[in-house]
Parts: C-alpha cells; structure tokens; sequence
C-alpha cells in the first residue's frame, strides 16, 4: 500500500514483475515452424527463427545445393518457444564459404522443414 502527505492510505496491490515492466511472458507456438532467413540474399550475415510446440531435440543445419553439411548451428533439446539464429556466413570450420544458394534445415521430433537462402559476397 502507499501513503500520500494527507495520511491516505491505499489498499494493497499485488504486482509481479511482469506487472511492473509491461513485458509480457511470450507463449509458445500452437504449431512448430521454421521461418524465411531475413535478410534474403544476405552478407556478411543473416538471422533464421523457428519456434517449437513442444520440447523437442533440435537440429539446425547449412547445406550447400550439393547436400553437404556446411554448418550445424543447433544441436540440443530445447523448451517451446520462439527462438532465432544467426548464420554467419562460415563453414564449421570457422572459414567464409562462397556467394551461392544454401538450404537450411530444422528437425525437431516429428518437424521437418528445409528453406532456401542465398549469400551475396
């Protein structure tokens, strides 16, 4: 409760903190997805996100158009949620690869969705 100069006295509020700041608790997705890379074409970087229903092991990977693995972004079990990631523009070895079309995939149980970007160096 709360006091003014008059000796008023307020009744009590129960206030926690997302009452405080405003920010609302996210939720989890109904359904898992797997959005567009933004931005498409991208250099020198670009963000994936993806949101999962449930808890879930997650894989996310770079693939060339010859179906090699370039990079495995994520590899672990997850909560549900919203997530988003950030490729780089490098192999697993930490080297730039060349401009070209690149898929991305994500698996999570049953989940699977693969999407196409391109990087413009």
């Amino acid at each position: 409760s709360a006091v003014d100069v008059h000796d008023n006295e307020s009744v009590f509020a129960l206030l926690g903190p997302d009452d405080v700041t405003g920010d609302e608790i996210p939720k989890a997705p109904e359904a898992s997805y797997l959005s567009q890379n933004w931005p498409n074409p991208f250099n020198p970087a670009t963000k994936i996100a993806f949101g999962l229903s449930a808890p879930w092991h997650v894989s996310l990977r770079i693939y060339d158009v010859s179906g090699r693995l370039v990079r495995e972004l994520v590899n672990e079990t997850r909560p549900a949620a919203h997530y988003e990631e950030i490729w780089d523009g490098r192999d697993g070895a930490r080297r730039q690869v060349a401009s070209g079309v690149y898929l991305y995939r994500l698996e999570a149980g049953s989940f699977t969705e693969t999407r196409k970007m391109i990087l413009l160096r």
